[in-house]
């Protein structure tokens, strides 16, 4: 009777430990995504860009190091926006160190408000530590009305940092891509 006894608290022992693995698994599951999101910010894996906070550009002492890059804007929507959206200038060139500005226009063409938030990415993927925002329209969701056209600035600089990789000393262009996603289905607001 003792050895069923102690199947039993056997049994019961390798249940509680695989439902603790489950449990593990699965906050494991919904902790990646924020985890690899804060991985990619502090490394700039991927192309993810830093973001600075006004102060923060002003303590550096940002301020143009001599060597120009072309940087270029690339805008995408996705299928499910109805929005027109693209840089109002492709390319600038800017000296690394200093600060610079593009302008993106937007335009709802639908007859509901809409929301939308964009998502980032540089490349070459070893630039994107490279490159701070200070100020973007990407930072929060937006809101268009019908019809409604707006210009959303990107304050930004790439940090002279960036001279001292061996990684970017042929990097003459960097590109900035936008791809803004529906928040909302339209008419779905209250």
């Amino acid at each position: 009777m003792t050895s069923i006894t102690g199947q039993h608290s056997g049994n019961r022992r390798t249940a509680v430990i695989a439902g603790l693995i489950a449990l593990a698994m699965l906050g494991l599951g919904f902790a990646s995504v924020p985890l690899y999101r804060l991985f990619c910010q502090v490394t700039g894996y991927g192309g993810t860009t830093q973001r600075v906070t006004q102060d923060q550009a002003v303590a550096q002492k940002i301020e143009t190091q001599g060597r120009q890059l072309s940087i270029r804007f690339d805008s995408n929507v996705s299928s499910g926006l109805p929005w027109d959206f693209y840089p109002e200038k492709r390319r600038l060139n800017v000296g690394v160190g200093g600060k610079s500005m593009a302008i993106f226009i937007a335009k709802n063409r639908s007859d509901k408000p809409v929301k939308g938030r964009a998502v980032f990415n540089v490349t070459p993927e070893q630039a994107g530590r490279f490159f701070s925002k200070i100020e973007c329209f990407c930072f929060t969701e937006q809101t268009l009305q019908p019809g409604q056209q707006v210009r959303m600035p990107v304050l930004f600089y790439v940090d002279k940092e960036f001279l001292d990789d061996p990684d970017n000393k042929d990097v003459q262009e960097i590109t900035l891509s936008y791809t803004f996603y529906p928040v909302e289905k339209p008419g779905n607001e209250s």
